[in-house]
C-alpha cells in the first residue's frame, strides 16, 4: 500500500489500534450476514421473510440512530462501543448455541435479529464519529473514512467467501460461532485506546434539546440535507437488493451457499477497489463528479443483471455495483464530515446512520415484496433504473452552490 497512508490516518496511534481490531471483528460479521439470509432461506423459501429478517435488523436503527447522536455528544464513545460491542458478540454466540443444538428456528433468528438492530443502532452512529477522535488531525479524516470502508468492504470480500464454504462443510452455526469470538479483537483493541483526552461540550444541554438542534443543524443546511437524502437513495436502490442475492444464486444460477459467497464476495472486490481509490487521494475535489458517475456504474451494472444467467458474467457486474455503491457512499460520507463542526458530528452521523441503514430495511421489504411478484431480475433491473435517475436529479439539487459549512445559532 502507498507510504502516503502511512503518513496519514494510519500513523496515528489509536487509529491504527481500532483498524487492526475492527479488521478481524468485521470478517466475522460478514460470515454471519451471509449464514442468517441463507439459514432463513433454507428454513423459508421465501424471499418477503427473507426481507424481513433483514428489516427486523437493520430498522432500528432509522428509529434510534438519532438518539444515539445525543449520547455520541454527551458520553465517552470508547465506553458506548465497549458495551454495543459486547452485547454483539452475546447475539452471535446465541445464534451459535440455537443452531448446535437444532432448536434455531424463524421466531428466534427474528427475534435475535431485532437485538442486534437496537444494538446497532447505538453502535454505528458512535462508531462513525469516533474516527474523528482517533485520528485527532482533520486533514486526515478523509482518509481514515476511506480507509474504514476499505476495511468493511475487505471483509465483505473474505468474509462471505468463508462463509459459504463452512456452510457447505459444517453449516451455519460454526460462522455464528467464529463471528462471536471475533469480536475479542475490537474488544481488547478499544481497551488499548487512549481515550483520556476525549472531551465532551454542553453535557449541561438537555437532552432534547440536543436532538432537536441536531436535526436543524443537519437540515437547515442544503448541502448536507441533499447528501443525506443521497444516501437514502444509495441505501434503498443499492444497498437492500442484497436480499434477493439468496434466491439469485439458488433460483436463477441454481448454485448453493458457495455460490452465494461469491456472489457476495463479488460485491465486496468492486467497494474495496472503490475504497482503495478514497485512500489513497487527497482533498475533497471532484466529490459530486465521483457521486453522479458511480450512480450511472452501479445502474448501469444493475440493469444488465437482470438479463443474466451467467455465474461469471454475474460477479462481474456485481463488482462494478459494489463500486459504484460504495464511491456514492464514501464520498457523501467524506464530505459531510469536512462540512460538520466536532460537537455535532455524533447527532450529524447519527442522521447519516439513519439514512445508511435505516432506509435500507424499507428497501429489503419492498425487495422482498416486489421479487414475489414481478420476478427477481425485474427488481434488480427497476434499483438500476430508479437509482440513476434520482441520483441524477439529487446532484443536480446538491451541487448548485459551493460547498459551505452550516451557520448554525
Amino acid at each position: 500500500m502507498n507510504t502516503f497512508i502511512w503518513r496519514g490516518a494510519l500513523k496515528h496511534r489509536n487509529y491504527r489500534i481500532f483498524f487492526l481490531g475492527q479488521g478481524v471483528s468485521l470478517v466475522g460479521s460478514w460470515m454471519q450476514i451471509v449464514s442468517v439470509a441463507w439459514l432463513t432461506y433454507r428454513l423459508t423459501n421465501s424471499a418477503v421473510l427473507l426481507g424481513f429478517v433483514v428489516f427486523a435488523s437493520q430498522f432500528p436503527s432509522f428509529l434510534l440512530s438519532p438518539l444515539a447522536g445525543v449520547f455520541a455528544d454527551r458520553i465517552n464513545r470508547r465506553l458506548i462501543l465497549l458495551v454495543t460491542q459486547a452485547l454483539a458478540m452475546l447475539q452471535a454466540l446465541v445464534l451459535a448455541y440455537l443452531s448446535f443444538s437444532g432448536k434455531i428456528t424463524i421466531p428466534y433468528i427474528i427475534g435475535l435479529s431485532i437485538f442486534l438492530g437496537l444494538v446497532n443502532a447505538f453502535d454505528m452512529p458512535v462508531r462513525q464519529a469516533f474516527v474523528a477522535d482517533l485520528v485527532k488531525d482533520l486533514r486526515d479524516l478523509n482518509q481514515a473514512i476511506a480507509l474504514n470502508s476499505f476495511l468493511f468492504n475487505a471483509a465483505r470480500l473474505v468474509g462471505p467467501t468463508i462463509a459459504g464454504i463452512l456452510i457447505a462443510l459444517a453449516g451455519e452455526g460454526v460462522c455464528f460461532l467464529v463471528n462471536g469470538i471475533s469480536f475479542m479483537a475490537v474488544l481488547v483493541a478499544l481497551f488499548y485506546i487512549d481515550s483520556s483526552n476525549h472531551f465532551l461540550k454542553n453535557k449541561e444541554i438537555p437532552f432534547v434539546r440536543q436532538l432537536q438542534e441536531g436535526v436543524a443543524y443537519a437540515f437547515g443546511h442544503p448541502h448536507i440535507r441533499g447528501l443525506l437524502l443521497q444516501v437514502c437513495v444509495v441505501s434503498l436502490t443499492g444497498m437492500s437488493y442484497t436480499i434477493l442475492m439468496p434466491v439469485f444464486a439458488r433460483d436463477i444460477l441454481s448454485g448453493g451457499a458457495s455460490t452465494l459467497g461469491f456472489l457476495l464476495a463479488a460485491v465486496g472486490l468492486g467497494a474495496l477497489v472503490a475504497t482503495l481509490k478514497f485512500s489513497l487521494r487527497k482533498g475533497n475535489s471532484n466529490f459530486e463528479q465521483v457521486i453522479l458517475e458511480s450512480a450511472i456504474i452501479f445502474g448501469l451494472s444493475m440493469v444488465t443483471l437482470a438479463f443474466v444467467r451467467n455465474l461469471l458474467f454475474s460477479l462481474v457486474l456485481l463488482a462494478c455495483v459494489g463500486y459504484g455503491v460504495m464511491a456514492q457512499t464514501v464520498s457523501a460520507n467524506s464530505l459531510i464530515q469536512s462540512l460538520v463542526d466536532d460537537d455535532k458530528r455524533g447527532r450529524v452521523m447519527s442522521l447519516y446512520t439513519a439514512a445508511f441503514m435505516g432506509i435500507n430495511p424499507l428497501g429489503s421489504l419492498l425487495n422482498g415484496w416486489l421479487a414475489s411478484r414481478i420476478g427477481v431480475l425485474f427488481t434488480l433491473g427497476l434499483n438500476g433504473i430508479v437509482g440513476i435517475l434520482a441520483t441524477g436529479a439529487l446532484s443536480w439539487l446538491i451541487f448548485g452552490k459551493k460547498l459551505t459549512k452550516p451557520n448554525f445559532r
